[in-house]
């Protein structure tokens, strides 16, 4: 537990941080820029940037509801071959594999539905109307595999971003944080159905490695959550506070970590913040060089974004990371590790 995120209340010194943030959200919700951009804020995401962590077929809760590899259907996982052999076919690296099953996961949970938003139909939810094909192409698996495939290919840096990113820009959904839930278990598909070792391509970081995994399914449990209120001292299920969400999203993992944003800073290895890699905390402070000041905390989610249950004026939301705000802590954790010896 936090204190109460009473900062934001203060004059003139947050006003304009979150004036910006607010500002950046506009423009998310009406361009789609954020979710598009290969560099934002400053962080790298291009290359070197890696789903660290997100590599098993646990997805904690919310629409995912604990899928495993093992959970899934028959035809689901005829499915899921499907859209493997198809990318085998065009000689696609496992990359592309990765971002084709999350968004058949997300779309319509890896099933060849005749139905859906408007005219959308088959595993990626495709629409005629917009010159996805004929319905009989959009449900046919290989049809709708092979185009999504080029739609992706068309995508400039598309095998250097995050995986959600890539698949957001691809099918411009609504709900662009939405695939991020999925890159688990469609990571252990590629690794099981489609026989490659780390698809993700993830060397440790210099801070450690979490459990596999790990921070996937605390990512999955804590965007489930979103929409659920903020409440002081509120550790779920029906609402949270900061420290408690992030309690509760690695508990969903198999992890225990403190339940006080304070203790959460030093339950793991610290590493510069512009080095954060998904399921990462990072943490708002009175004085920044000071950790016994912290008051808020955060998860890192990958595209320079946050889950955070912030105050009682919002709910758990999504939110750009920002980089310029002077209570930004310089130090992230990585729960559950220890640096390297100096």
């Amino acid at each position: 537990m936090s204190t109460p995120f009473t900062r934001a209340f203060r004059p003139l010194r947050l006003l304009l941080p979150f004036v910006a943030i607010g500002l950046a959200l506009v423009v998310f919700l009406t361009v789609g820029f954020l979710a598009f951009s290969p560099n934002i804020g400053g962080r790298q995401s291009g290359a070197e940037w890696c789903d660290t962590g997100i590599s098993t077929a646990t997805v904690g809760r919310g629409e995912g509801g604990g899928a495993t590899i093992e959970t899934l259907t028959d035809e689901q996982k005829q499915n899921a071959a499907a859209i493997i052999s198809v990318a085998k076919d065009m000689e696609l690296p496992p990359r592309a594999w990765l971002v084709a099953l999350a968004t058949a996961m997300q779309e319509s949970t890896l099933r060849n539905i005749d139905y859906g938003d408007r005219d959308s139909l088959g595993l990626f939810q495709q629409r005629p109307s917009q010159g996805w094909g004929s319905p009989a192409q959009v449900t046919d698996p290989a049809y709708s595999s092979r185009i999504f495939y080029e739609r992706l290919l068309e995508v400039p840096g598309w095998d250097s971003m995050p995986v959600t990113v890539a698949a957001q820009t691809v099918q411009r959904s609504a709900f662009p944080d939405a695939y991020a839930k999925w890159t688990p278990l469609a990571t252990s598909i590629v690794e099981q159905v489609g026989d490659v070792a780390n698809p993700t391509g993830c060397e440790p970081g210099t801070t450690g490695a979490l459990p596999p995994g790990a921070a996937g399914a605390a990512i999955g449990f804590a965007l489930g959550e979103l929409g659920k209120p903020y409440v002081w001292g509120a550790t779920g299920p029906n609402a949270y506070d900061c420290s408690g969400l992030l309690m509760r999203a690695y508990e969903a993992a198999g992890m225990t970590i403190p339940r006080v944003s304070r203790d959460q800073y030093n339950s793991g290895g610290h590493l510069p913040v512009r080095e954060m890699q998904p399921g990462d905390f990072l943490f708002y402070a009175h004085d920044p060089s000071d950790p016994t000041t912290i008051y808020h905390v955060t998860m890192y989610i990958g595209d320079d974004k946050m889950v955070e249950a912030p105050n009682k004026n919002h709910p758990v939301r999504v939110q750009p990371v920002p980089w310029d705000f002077e209570d930004l802590v310089p130090l992230a954790t990585r729960p559950g590790t220890t640096p390297n010896p100096a």
